[in-house]
């Protein structure tokens, strides 16, 4: 082999090499850009809801807005499992993001289990709900919830207050003696039924409609969009519009899935979704009313509790504040700040 012919293979044998090496980076950044991430949303809010509604929308957001590095899979109304499986799934990454009130975390974290509005009548009004979750209060409950419980509160959707749906009237306090009412597997919704005379029962979120329909128990309280959604007018057809408490519902991201993205999904994760819950919350309370005349539509007889009555009911479970709060220095200074702000 000549020498010309022996240059020749290694000069191409060179070209060769080099352009693979140069071709490497350009395959790794190629490889990363296309990783996949699976995020399996799942919660028990009811089909059509204003809550299912933004989290199909945020799904939506995220997948395209991640040119599809991220693969959200939403699982509304307990496809994968009720409210305990979400909540467990989401702390251990079962599941990515789940929805539920920061009362779900009474048991780990109490001093954010008010936020979630424990013990009853903490909010006043939709503008004493924004101050608080909206403003610095909101960012420390996410903070203590991310380093108690697994899961960072990335943004604040709402079902709305919550009324009393019974089989039969419901036009005083008087009138709750008795009453097998469904509540969380919570300790302190079992209290604030109990000062209330009425029989509270813990069930399960999605065995409600049952519950209802044998006689397990004889009313729930609901906020107006689930009682639509799940049906539930079929089994009660008394509304007695009470808003003892109003439910914020915290969109839950399992930390450890959330720090193992890349920081620019990670800050798509949280800005989309305080994005997507913002026109949720709007479109809830703008829908309120609509869904309020559908159910009349549908045979539900809607009164308002009078007002002495509603004091009453607030008087006589206001004791649980102290006791809520005794569970630590820092629930009882929590409780305290919620309340300025009304």
């Amino acid at each position: 082999m000549t020498n010309v012919r022996r240059h020749a293979i290694s000069r191409r044998t060179f070209v060769a090499a080099a352009t693979t090496a140069l071709a490497a980076p350009v395959f790794i950044r190629n490889a990363f850009a296309q990783e996949k991430f699976v995020c399996k949303i799942a919660h028990t809010e009811g089909i059509g809801t204003p809550i299912t509604n933004a989290f199909d929308a945020w799904a939506k957001m995220l997948n395209e807005k991640s040119g599809g590095r991220i693969d959200a899979q939403h699982f509304p109304a307990a496809q994968l499992g009720g409210l305990a499986e979400a909540l467990e799934g989401s702390r251990i990454g079962t599941i990515q993001v789940t929805t539920a009130g920061p009362d779900s975390e009474e048991a780990i974290a109490p001093e954010i289990a008010a936020f979630g509005g424990a013990p009853g009548f903490i909010y006043k009004n939709e503008a004493h709900v924004d101050a608080v979750l909206q403003g610095e209060l909101g960012q420390k409950c996410s903070e203590i919830a991310r380093a108690k419980t697994g899961v960072e509160f990335i943004a604040y959707g709402e079902t709305g207050f919550r009324h009393i749906l019974a089989k039969r009237p419901i036009g005083s306090l008087a009138d709750l003696a008795g009453l097998k009412i469904r509540v969380p597997q919570l300790r302190i919704w079992v209290d604030f039924w109990t000062l209330l005379g009425a029989a509270p029962t813990p069930l399960p979120y999605s065995e409600q409609y049952s519950a209802l329909s044998t006689g397990i128990i004889d009313a729930i309280d609901s906020d107006v969009f689930s009682i639509v959604g799940f049906k539930f007018h079929e089994q009660a057809k008394n509304l007695t519009l009470t808003g003892h408490w109003f439910l914020p519902k915290a969109v839950r991201v399992n930390v450890a899935w959330l720090d193992s993205l890349p920081q620019d999904l990670q800050d798509l994760v949280r800005t989309s979704a305080k994005e997507a819950f913002a026109e949720q919350r709007k479109i809830n309370r703008e829908k309120a009313a609509a869904t309020l005349e559908e159910l009349k539509g549908l045979g539900v007889q809607v009164q308002q509790l009078p007002a002495e009555e509603l004091a009453k009911m607030e008087s006589q479970t206001a004791k649980l504040y102290d006791e809520f709060g005794s569970k630590s220095p820092e629930t009882a200074e929590m409780i305290k700040a919620i309340r300025a702000l009304g």
